[in-house]
């Protein structure tokens, strides 16, 4: 596998924050993704599980199936998608829903010099305006808390997040979003 000119960005961050407006953002630009959501869902299909509206059932299900097969049961997936893509020739893809700490490390010794991790990051407030406000599964105040809680505790989503080669402010407007992620993009050489 020839990952020379290869360049992978890692999105992470609190719900709320951005990360999906920032990876259409990039999609939108004809860059593929691998979406470690759709690595769950397609799981949970596998299994017979529905998704509810609330969210519950992928939340449980996300975590009964790292506690089952391993905390590494999404990237390893994950990882072979990003090579698939690869090796047809992308030189440019993005990481959607990099989540624990674990899956960090792991795509960190996988793509070490090709990955650049980016945590789009708000204010609470502002997150869980966002997340009551969006029209598909909407989360009031108690139930923004709990994912929180949920995701910093049970799937070390903090540390990825912590450990970010840049940060992405997206407490604005979507044009300034649009134009800090150009110059972040600018300045690891992802775009011209």
């Amino acid at each position: 596998m020839d990952n020379k000119d290869v360049k992978i960005i890692a999105l992470v961050g609190m719900s709320g924050s951005g990360k999906s407006t920032a990876i259409d953002y990039l999609t939108d630009r004809k860059i593929p993704k691998v979406y470690f959501g759709g690595i769950i869902y397609k799981a949970m299909a596998e299994a017979g599980i529905e998704r509810t509206e609330d969210g519950v059932s992928e939340r449980l299900f996300r975590e009964q199936i790292r506690e089952k097969e391993g905390k590494d049961f999404v990237v390893k997936r994950a990882i072979q998608e990003a090579k698939n893509l690869i090796n047809a020739g992308q030189k440019r893809i993005v990481l959607d829903g990099v989540y624990s700490w674990t899956e960090y490390k792991i795509l960190r010794k996988e793509f070490p010099t090709e990955m650049t991790v980016i945590a789009v990051v708000a204010p609470k407030a502002l997150r869980r305006k966002r997340l009551a406000e969006r029209p598909e599964r909407p989360f009031d105040a108690k139930a923004a808390a709990e994912r929180d809680q949920s995701e910093i505790e049970n799937l070390e989503k903090g540390g990825p997040i912590a450990i970010a080669d840049y940060y992405l402010d997206n407490s604005g407007t979507i044009e300034e979003l649009y134009e800090r992620f150009d110059k972040i993009l600018r300045e690891i050489g992802f775009i011209q």
